[in-house]
């Protein structure tokens, strides 16, 4: 097995393994259809992104992608050195732009990295791609010199954040990072890394950190994680669970993976309440029958809406989870053998719980 053994593993690994178990075992696509990526050239990326979230979900509908998944847009650009141009620039100027998904944001670390922000920055800056790892340039025909860059488009309602602490030196030796990396706990804007239009003015507050102590050769893992009962943090350390204060949070070298959720700006009948108050996000169930429901859509209905509902605590949201999860078993043999008018009747049972899950469409 994998994870066997008394060795030093990788939480994030641990975690993107089981995510991913998880995700297959209750997929509710069985028979996957075979989809050839869709060339790109970035001139129309709302309906591109959206067309390439439809396409994934044709293959992957799971639990797993209504909580952690989003999209990345990913733009590769052509610096062919035999094409000078009058502006000093090289290349024929094509460019290919593809929208992958993602479960988790893994961002890479250096040592003038202070704040969580700087790592995303780092992460979004353009690479240049030469020698071995040119790119091939389907205007060009070969492989040529290019530049890629990775855009945030649309992010889910649980980001988990992955830093990137282990590296390899030009020399293949490995290495961690012991440095102090700043991060929100409370509050965290990600609108001027979002490239879509539609999905600006996104907010996240932290709400678990997994810690590594120690060095390549051996170290120790703990968890701080929020209780949503009683809205105090807790440290996990092997069979011992303590209270600790929030104030402890946010600053330290010890970080490893952070959890965090989507918070959504309310507006309450009570004018007695903040204007500026938050609630954690609905989970919206994806399906390629409810494009309303994609998150591509939700900047602009939230535009329409006057009056959204107050906070759902955590043990509604984990009581409609298992009513999904007891409905899955009765439904995987119709979709899996049923026919498209079985598939609709399917939606049509599910609908009830989906209202109770997602927030309603106007």
């Amino acid at each position: 097995p994998q994870f066997a053994g008394y060795d030093q593993h990788d939480c994030q690994e641990l975690l993107a393994f089981l995510l991913d178990g998880i995700h297959e075992d209750l997929n509710r696509v069985k028979k996957r259809p075979y989809i050839e990526d869709k060339d790109c050239d970035g001139t129309n990326d709302t309906s591109d992104s959206m067309d390439a979230w439809e396409n994934y979900l044709k293959r992957n509908k799971s639990i797993v992608v209504d909580l952690f998944q989003g999209q990345l847009r990913n733009t590769m650009k052509c610096c062919n050195t035999k094409i000078q141009n009058a502006d000093g620039s090289t290349g024929c100027g094509h460019r290919n732009v593809k929208f992958d998904s993602f479960m988790y944001l893994s961002l890479p670390m250096q040592d003038d990295c202070q704040t969580l922000d700087d790592c995303l920055e780092l992460f979004c800056t353009v690479e240049h791609l030469t020698g071995a790892n040119q790119w091939y340039c389907s205007k060009c025909k070969e492989h040529v010199d290019a530049t890629k860059k990775f855009d945030l488009w649309m992010l889910p309602p649980i980001l988990v954040v992955h830093l990137k602490r282990f590296r390899y030196n030009d020399y293949g030796a490995r290495s961690k990072l012991n440095r102090k990396m700043n991060y929100p706990v409370c509050n965290w804007s990600l609108d001027k890394f979002i490239k879509s239009s539609e999905n600006a003015h996104e907010m996240y507050d932290l709400y678990a950190v997994t810690n590594h102590y120690g060095n390549l050769g051996g170290g120790h893992y703990t968890a701080s994680a929020m209780n949503r009962f009683d809205n105090q943090w807790y440290e996990f350390n092997d069979s011992t669970c303590t209270k600790v204060d929030q104030s402890r949070l946010g600053n330290d070298n010890a970080a490893y993976c952070l959890f965090y959720n989507r918070m959504e700006k309310m507006e309450l009948e009570n004018d007695e309440e903040k204007e500026d108050s938050f609630r954690r996000a609905a989970v919206r169930r994806q399906s390629v029958s409810k494009p309303e429901l994609w998150p591509h859509m939700q900047n602009a209905a939230a535009k329409k809406k006057t009056k959204v509902d107050v906070r759902k605590s955590f043990r509604d949201f984990h009581k409609v989870s298992m009513m999904m999860l007891d409905q899955l078993d009765d439904t995987l043999i119709m979709e899996e053998e049923g026919s498209e008018g079985d598939m609709e009747k399917m939606n049509s049972n599910i609908e009830p719980l989906d209202n109770t899950l997602v927030e309603e469409q106007e």
